[in-house]
């Protein structure tokens, strides 16, 4: 088993303890925002930096992925519990905090049962329209909070939108400034010197302009006092009921942090050479999670931005994790007060800054042009988290994606090489150069499974294949099963239907390149019979053509 901080040695450390001080630099800023999309206190934000965050580090096979709250997940949070409590109120932070447990305990499953990949319906699409969809909706509070426009930040996005069209009149003049200089200073600073932690540059420079100008007194709000202390062991107590309401938001949850969090930890896996087990990257979520309900924060996700500011720090550790809990819990004990005077609009530039790039345009503009429908997909997507909620969202893409998969499943390709057309090239790997089949002979190739989808597909295309034959009539048509993998029992009932059919033209039927599971399913499913199977189509074309008795026989094992 891979021991925790796995790739630390004593060359590196130097290196991953300045990592560690860049991560503190981006991520408490960035917390706090988050926190306060989620309609919860700034603590909330800062303690998922602490125990969660050392769970994580700890368990995870991943050398650098970086565990936190963000924008996303924030605003999952917020649409999925404001319909159940008032934003800021203890029962809002109660069902918070059983949300993330439940989260937890379905990572945790998740990886007991190796079901990580039922996250691949998320397909990239559906991930894009799903963010982006969020990260509009947190936009929109976002930029009222930069202009000190006040509306309802857990209402709906019509609403939110609305209210800050009609409090447009009302913006205040000094909060409209630090935002755009904080904009100004995150963007430009991003592009001509991208190692500074600008974040944090921002947050400490507006604090002292708004502290030494008294611009609270001027209409510019800020952070607030922030309760001192490290974070304290709780548990929700909730009626059975409302832990069963939370689990849609928590299912949501799961899945997009699973889909986002495994394939970023293999893509950094791959990048650096080093092991990825994605059951245990699922355990360290969930753990990360429980950790995070029991101790006063939320969910927890994958943050794709640290992930890759610790990557161009040139960190391969979780070390920096570490170094972040403990410069976070330093943060609570003795320094909450420098946190107060903090201001909101500030906080709004980072946050807004942070997710311009979940909105996804460019993603959008690459999927019109390389697939309309999985445009739809993605936009489909995007307008049903904004306009009907993040959880109908997430379902409607999950309809879109298997109406997908089911699309292009009951269209496989289907490979026909006769004696009197032109060879599909696929089917000549292993005929003679030059030479086509013998006339009368068809090949056919089905490159999938054959299931409920596409069986009456492909016996349409074996019946044609033998009707639209011209000169000598099909007297033999050879399956070549190289590409099917599993067969159901509504594919068996087609291919049992086109047996029948075949036997009743006077056409034999043979198989070819039959895996050993494949030949075990037909024969449980009866479909084989007498029917010869030969190793190759080059065989199968020599076998028939001279007459010769078949390579192997059913109740032979035949080689791949």
């Amino acid at each position: 088993m891979q021991r925790p901080l796995a790739g630390l040695t004593k060359k590196n450390l130097a290196t991953e303890l300045t990592a560690g001080v860049t991560l503190i630099a981006i991520a408490i800023p960035l917390n706090i925002g988050y926190a306060q999309i989620a309609g919860l206190p700034a603590t909330a934000g800062l303690y998922a930096l602490i125990v969660p965050t050392v769970v994580y580090a700890l368990v995870v096979s991943s050398r650098q992925l970086v565990a936190s709250p963000d924008a996303a997940a924030a605003a999952l949070v917020a649409s999925s519990i404001g319909g159940l409590a008032a934003a800021g109120s203890a029962d809002y932070a109660t069902l918070a905090l059983a949300q993330a447990i439940i989260c937890g305990v379905m990572f945790v499953l998740l990886a007991v049962f190796k079901l990580g990949f039922l996250a691949n319906f998320l397909s990239k699409p559906i991930l894009i329209g799903f963010v982006g969809g969020l990260a509009l909706d947190i936009m929109v509070s976002q930029i009222a909070k930069m202009l000190g426009v006040k509306i309802d930040s857990g209402g709906e996005f019509v609403d939110k939108l609305g209210g800050l069209l009609s409090g447009l009149g009302t913006t205040n003049l000094w909060s409209l400034a630090i935002s755009a200089g904080s904009v100004a200073v995150l963007l430009l600073g991003k592009r001509f010197l991208g190692a500074v932690p600008w974040a944090l540059v921002v947050l400490v420079v507006t604090t002292i302009v708004v502290v030494a100008a008294n611009l609270d007194d001027a209409g510019v709000d800020v952070l607030g006092e922030v309760p001192a202390g490290p974070p304290a062991l709780t548990w929700p107590m909730l009626d059975w009921t409302v832990w069963l309401a939370l689990i849609p938001s928590a299912m949501a949850l799961t899945l997009v942090t699973t889909a986002e969090g495994l394939l970023v930890s293999r893509s950094y896996s791959e990048k650096h050479r080093y092991p990825f087990h994605a059951n245990r990257d699922l355990m360290a979520f969930g753990l990360s999670n429980i950790a995070a309900g029991a101790q006063g924060s939320f969910a927890v996700g994958s943050s794709t931005s640290r992930t890759a500011a610790m990557d161009q720090a040139r960190s391969r550790t979780q070390l920096p994790s570490l170094v972040l809990a403990v410069g976070t819990l330093l943060l609570l004990v003795f320094g909450t007060a420098l946190l107060a005077d903090i201001p909101s609009p500030a906080i709004g530039a980072v946050v807004g800054v942070a997710i311009i790039p979940l909105l996804g345009f460019r993603d959008f503009a690459d999927l019109w042009r390389k697939d309309r429908f999985e445009f739809v997909v993605g936009a489909s997507c995007f307008l049903a988290t904004l306009f009907i909620g993040a959880i109908p969202g997430i379902v409607l893409a999950f309809t879109l994606a298997l109406i997908n998969m089911a699309k292009r499943a009951a269209n496989p390709a289907i490979d026909v090489l006769e004696g009197s057309g032109d060879p599909g090239e696929s089917l000549l790997e292993d005929v003679p150069a030059g030479s086509t089949t013998v006339p009368g002979v068809v090949v056919v190739r089905l490159a999938a499974p054959l299931f409920f989808a596409n069986g009456s597909v492909f016996t349409s295309a074996v019946e044609r294949a033998v009707t639209s034959v011209e000169g000598e009539p099909v007297h033999d048509v050879v399956i070549d099963m190289e590409a099917v993998t599993d067969i159901d029992v509504t594919g068996a009932e087609e291919f049992e239907a086109l047996r029948v059919w075949l036997a009743g033209n006077g056409v034999r039927l043979s198989f070819s390149r039959m895996r050993e599971p494949a030949r075990l399913r037909m024969q449980k499913l009866g479909l084989l019979g007498d029917a010869k199977i030969f190793e190759t189509n080059r065989a199968a074309i020599i076998a028939l053509q001279s007459g010769e008795p078949n390579e192997t026989t059913p109740t032979e094992k035949s080689t791949p």
